[in-house]
């Protein structure tokens, strides 16, 4: 496979934390997915206590477009997504789960609804089609999805989707906090971009074990959807601002 070009156009950024069965499969997955295309990917260890680390970087000699990084303490998700995109070359940012569910052959066609619409619009997000997951996991989601899509009208149906595509400048401009990787719909939104979305496949963990619990997401969601309707009403829309 020919090396990376110096400046990709599109960099896959995928957050892994003791994935080891799981990271090396899907860096060759994405590998095979973006044959041809400017990309980078970059997997941000977020402290793993397996050989997820050891894994990945074995794979760089095989595969030039993978970067690793680490990092020292484990930070989360949403830290691990903006590690990434802030080390990221490419103006076209995709992210991915690291537990293989989501399918990176998704990802192009994603890529190319961004780049084919508005000049405004700023992310393209998944849209889980047939959940891999338990029941009581699809409820939960569904019922979450229900209560954040009401109250922020972000028009996004499936947030926790990890597969999706930005302009890495839109994704600069927005605040950080943690779990901000569920909001980035409504937080676009804020920022006077648009957003849409398209379904994707699923599939099912075939190895290591879910980050999160229905109890611990619902009582984070809770917490974190009264600061971002905060973060809304606090905001102000100055409009046009030309250079003079």
């Amino acid at each position: 496979m020919a090396k990376s070009p110096t400046v990709p156009e599109i960099s896959v950024i995928v957050p892994v934390h003791n994935e080891e069965g799981a990271a090396g499969p899907l860096a060759e997955e994405i590998a095979a997915a973006f044959e041809g295309a400017a990309y980078e990917m970059i997997f941000v260890d977020d402290a793993s206590r397996d050989a997820t680390k050891v894994r990945l970087v074995a794979l760089k000699d095989r595969l030039p477009a993978l970067r690793v990084i680490s990092h020292s303490r484990n930070a989360g998700q949403s830290r691990a997504v903006r590690t990434g995109v802030l080390a990221a070359r490419g103006s076209i940012v995709v992210t991915l789960d690291g537990d293989g569910q989501n399918d990176p052959a998704d990802a192009p066609r994603l890529v190319a609804s961004l780049k084919q619409g508005p000049a405004g619009l700023g992310l393209v997000g998944g849209r889980r089609a047939k959940r891999q997951d338990s029941l009581a996991k699809r409820w939960a989601s569904r019922f979450g999805n229900g209560v954040r899509k009401r109250l922020l009208a972000d028009g996004a149906d499936d947030t926790g989707c990890g597969l999706k595509v930005f302009r890495r400048e839109a994704f600069l401009r927005l605040p950080y906090f943690d779990h901000m990787h569920r909001y980035l719909p409504a937080l676009m939104l804020r920022e006077g971009f648009t957003v849409a979305f398209e379904d994707v496949g699923h599939r099912a963990r075939t190895t290591g074990a879910s980050k999160y619990t229905n109890l611990g997401r619902l009582w984070a969601s809770l917490s974190d959807l009264l600061g971002v309707l905060w973060l809304l009403g606090r905001s102000r829309d100055s409009g046009p601002a030309p250079e003079l």
